[in-house]
């Protein structure tokens, strides 16, 4: 069996959490998903814990799509301690906004060069940028591709019950997205808003050689025949188990994987396999 991966997680300072308010008014992304205080932040010793707890060995962690550059740059600095802190338990990616052009490149690049190994999670929507614009993402664009950074991006159905943060990133504008950069790693989170489904279009199953869906917060999204209908779309290959901590408890997700019916190969694949490959870490890793 391999070893347990959650493709995506959020880890925060215990300093945002004890100081919410004040950053509600400073970052408009950190407002529309934690305006309710009962909306759980979570620290990285915290997110070690649940994995011990629910048998999970590894964990790709993110801030959000920061609209406040100061912020960003400090959670960012937190991602880079904690993966050093928890180097076999942790991989971490950057938050940046793509508007900030050379900004978001200097930012990407720093914290590539500090050991994250991509970025995200995008939030196009409150970040007020379009993903599918080459002229906003190309500067950002061109670090990705110098360092082979993998790009995790929030993806919303166009269809369905809304919820905290959903925005109009659909497969449209991520299908422009990923034509546009076909060498580029991309996960689209949330099983990319319904994207897949589209795969049995010959064109976009052709453009979706480099793309992951996750299956962050999916039991809130999709039936638990999500699972098999991804993989008979796509091919197990081509999905990752996140779960969205702390909005949901990784054994969920985990548990979620286990009852849908796959077969071994394609449920070890999905709970770790295919984000060790991405992530390029073996067993050893974990020793």
């Amino acid at each position: 069996m391999p070893p347990v991966i959650d493709f995506h997680t959020h880890i925060y300072p215990d300093w945002l959490q004890q100081n919410r308010r004040k950053y509600l008014g400073r970052d408009n992304t950190f407002a529309q998903l934690f305006l309710d205080q009962n909306a759980r932040i979570s620290t990285a010793d915290e997110l070690i814990l649940a994995m011990d707890e629910d048998g999970i060995d590894h964990a790709v962690v993110m801030g959000i799509g920061w609209t406040d550059p100061g912020l960003a740059h400090d959670v960012n600095d937190y991602l880079i301690e904690s993966v050093s802190r928890f180097p076999t338990r942790l991989t971490g990616f950057a938050g940046v906004n793509p508007k900030w052009g050379q900004d978001a490149a200097r930012e990407a690049d720093r914290c590539a060069l500090a050991g994250l190994k991509g970025i995200g999670e995008l939030h196009p929507d409150s970040q007020d940028f379009d993903l599918g614009d080459h002229h906003i993402m190309g500067t950002l664009m061109e670090v990705v591709q110098e360092r082979d950074l993998i790009v995790t991006t929030h993806s919303s159905e166009p269809v369905g019950h809304g919820y905290p943060g959903k925005g109009r990133t659909t497969p449209e504008i991520l299908m422009r997205f990923i034509t546009r950069y076909p060498n580029v790693k991309i996960v689209c989170a949330h099983w990319g808003g319904g994207l897949l489904f589209y795969s049995l279009m010959p064109e976009v199953k052709e453009a979706l050689t480099n793309v992951y869906f996750d299956t962050a917060a999916s039991p809130f999204l999709y039936d638990l025949k999500v699972f098999k209908s991804g993989v008979s779309l796509v091919g197990s290959e081509s999905v990752l188990l996140g779960s969205d901590y702390p909005i949901i408890r990784i054994s969920r997700l985990l548990d979620q994987v286990q009852k849908a019916g796959l077969s071994d190969p394609d449920r070890n694949a999905i709970i770790g396999a295919n984000a060790a490959k991405l992530l390029g870490i073996n067993e050893s890793f974990f020793m």
